[in-house]
């Protein structure tokens, strides 16, 4: 589905009653929303990655920083949390979401079956956001030495790339996500910080 100024066409408006969301990165430890519910979840065939420019929070359009995205990767999974949203929240949720995560649309907003950890063993069907591999900021590509030197000096009006970087890993281990390509990473980022 192509991403529509409309957000009547959004994939989030054909679900019903309670929203889900999945956060993978920022939202992680920043929903920026209040949620009903929040458990940890794992989304199949998606993997989390430093796979997008940032032109607007972690970068400048001068001097792009690196902010994360879920790329397609059959075989694996995303450990992430999963927020539910109780229903008469939702088109306020779903507005700010679309105002944070589609800024410049280089995400697609989609829904996908998450496997949903703790209590009682469930699915929901969420709301996504993923990278699109045909937008100018698409940046999957680059090696993790790549990634570590652009994260290492970058920075925008959210705050330094590094930070974003960092928060994303401590926050993943605080939850007891291993998340091996990140911390590889992070520790490239100090290394040329120090």
């Amino acid at each position: 589905m192509a991403i529509e100024n409309n957000a009547a066409q959004m994939a989030g408006d054909t679900l019903t009653g309670d929203l889900w969301v999945f956060g993978y990165g920022s939202l992680m430890w920043r929903p920026g929303f209040d949620w009903a519910e929040r458990r940890m979840a794992r989304l199949e065939g998606w993997r989390r990655s430093f796979c997008l420019r940032s032109i607007h929070y972690r970068g400048t359009p001068e001097a792009p920083g690196l902010v994360l995205g879920l790329d397609r990767a059959p075989g694996v999974a995303c450990d992430g949390v999963a927020y539910r949203v109780a229903s008469d929240a939702r088109a306020a949720v779903l507005a700010y979401l679309r105002a944070r995560e589609l800024v410049s649309y280089a995400y697609h907003e989609r829904t996908a079956a998450l496997r949903l950890e703790g209590g009682a063993a469930a699915e929901a069907e969420a709301v996504i956001y993923v990278v699109d591999r045909a937008h100018p900021q698409y940046a999957g590509v680059l090696s993790l030495a790549e990634q570590a030197a652009i994260i290492a000096r970058s920075a925008g009006p959210m705050g330094a790339n590094r930070d974003y970087l960092l928060q994303t890993v401590e926050h993943l281990a605080a939850l007891g996500v291993s998340d091996p390509e990140l911390e590889a990473l992070a520790a490239r980022v100090r290394a040329l910080g120090d």
